[in-house]
């Protein structure tokens, strides 16, 4: 049983906007990531939010007939996927993790990932890093005499998809050491176990600046006119 816990507790401070409440070609970005789960085929749907952002965007309209319970959040991003993990249904096999702020994850994309986990055990969407990287100092914001390396660099994205009892073993971990992490993969370091990334076909930018919300416009148009998967 395939399932998936969309985070959405977070209170959009960088952006400045309800960015999940902000509308995607005519629906709320939260909205358009509970639709990809549900038409990629996932069996069961937790959201994780506030009841107020759950009575405002009406996400189980989008849900396609899926199972879709709502949960709150915690005070960190790992607090609320562990209230997600819990109120995950009995028989749930296999658990997508998604950012709810990535409307542009397709349902090809959630596929890709999940059948990477099944071979792998844990995978996560990814893309290689490609702009040339330097450090700085940040006091002055002057740049130091330092090459940073950019090969076999990922930068992290969502969903990142694994076995049920390995996350619940991987969080376990987590909290028994105290750590604080930002993302499942990390997660499952702690227990000494290496995830598999996946490249999707398509832009899977996170929304976190008003500009981010204007580029997600452009590429779900594109993708909505040329009928893409």
């Amino acid at each position: 049983m395939f399932c998936a816990i969309i985070v959405a507790a977070g209170s959009s401070r960088r952006a400045g906007f309800d960015k999940l409440a902000a509308p995607l070609c005519g629906a709320p970005v939260l909205c358009r990531s509970v639709s990809a789960f549900a038409r990629a085929g996932a069996e069961a749907l937790v959201l994780v939010c506030p009841e107020e952002r759950w009575e405002a965007l009406r996400p189980w309209q989008f849900a396609a007939g899926v199972p879709l319970l709502r949960v709150d959040g915690g005070a960190e991003r790992q607090d609320s996927v562990r209230a997600g993990l819990a109120a995950l249904p009995a028989g749930a096999e296999w658990v997508a993790v998604h950012d709810a702020a990535r409307p542009l994850i397709t349902p090809g994309g959630i596929r890709a990932c999940l059948a990477a986990a099944q071979e792998a055990g844990a995978a996560a969407c990814a893309h290689p890093v490609v702009d040339t990287l330097k450090r700085a100092c940040p006091d002055t914001g002057l740049t130091l005499r330092e090459q940073v390396s950019r090969e076999c660099l990922w930068a992290m994205e969502t969903p990142q998809i694994f076995r049920v009892e390995l996350l619940r073993r991987a969080y376990a971990e987590v909290a028994a050491q105290g750590a604080v992490i930002t993302d499942e993969v990390s997660a499952l370091e702690r227990v000494g176990v290496q995830t598999r990334l996946v490249q999707t076909g398509r832009p899977n930018l996170k929304i976190t600046l008003p500009g981010d919300l204007e580029l997600a416009e452009l590429i779900f148009s594109h993708a909505e006119r040329t009928k893409e998967p």
